[in-house]
């Protein structure tokens, strides 16, 4: 039977290092965002490349979710953005899958998302529709982005454990550059990605924003600090 992750983050975090650590396995295959055209073909929002992304992968969500239940291998990694989800979405099918949710600092995510995208409300970083996951999933165990990188081994070994499958040491590093995996939004987002070859350190804790961008953290604060109380320690 195929083992199946799902790992439910909000953007500009360590999903991408994360999908790459799986991908290193001989034994797994995994998929990047498999909702982001149907995210941006049912709410028309800009991003970069959004006709290339539409484009690229099927826009209705039953199709999406027949592909994942129809792969047979090992293991499956699946990368998901929260905030391509809606609550008014049915997750029948994620009950065949090891849910995880990857929070960071909220002030962390802004900055980085700004980056690649001008606009930034708190929807767009995903925590508060984590918040409301971790209820429609049943409570699954939420990993937080700092903890992790202080200790990427042991958080592997951890979530291994946790799906019933051996730890592979292929996990902590990669070859640098891109992989066909990645989704045709990557050269938007995935620079740092593309360079790394290991899970990096814990960046500083200060985070500069303007007031505009500190308010929209702000807005999701009470999420994250309701996960990060309840996130998984090694």
């Amino acid at each position: 039977m195929t083992v199946r992750i799902g790992m439910w983050s909000g953007p500009r975090n360590i999903s991408t290092a994360m999908m790459r650590s799986w991908e290193n396995r001989a034994d797994t295959d995994v998929v990047d965002e498999p909702f982001y055209a149907c995210y941006l073909d049912r709410t028309g929002i800009e991003h970069p490349a959004t006709a290339e992304v539409i484009a690229s992968q099927p826009t209705e969500e039953a199709d999406v979710i027949a592909d994942l239940m129809g792969r047979d291998i090992p293991v499956l990694y699946v990368k998901h953005m929260t905030h391509h989800w809606r609550r008014e979405d049915r997750l029948e099918w994620a009950s065949a899958f090891h849910n995880i949710l990857l929070i960071r600092e909220p002030r962390e995510v802004v900055a980085s998302y700004v980056k690649s995208r001008e606009a930034c409300v708190a929807e767009d970083i995903g925590l508060l529709q984590q918040a409301q996951l971790f209820d429609v999933l049943n409570e699954p165990p939420v990993i937080d982005a700092r903890d992790f990188l202080t200790d990427p081994e042991g958080y592997q070994r951890w979530v291994c454990d946790w799906v019933g499958i051996d730890f592979d040491p292929a996990m902590l590093s990669w070859p640098a550059g891109p992989r066909d995996s990645d989704g045709v939004w990557a050269p938007h987002w995935y620079d740092a990605v593309w360079a790394s070859t290991h899970f990096a350190p814990p960046p500083p804790r200060e985070v500069p924003l303007s007031d505009e961008l500190a308010a929209v953290a702000e807005e999701s604060r009470d999420a994250y600090s309701t996960l990060w109380q309840r996130r998984v320690k090694v």
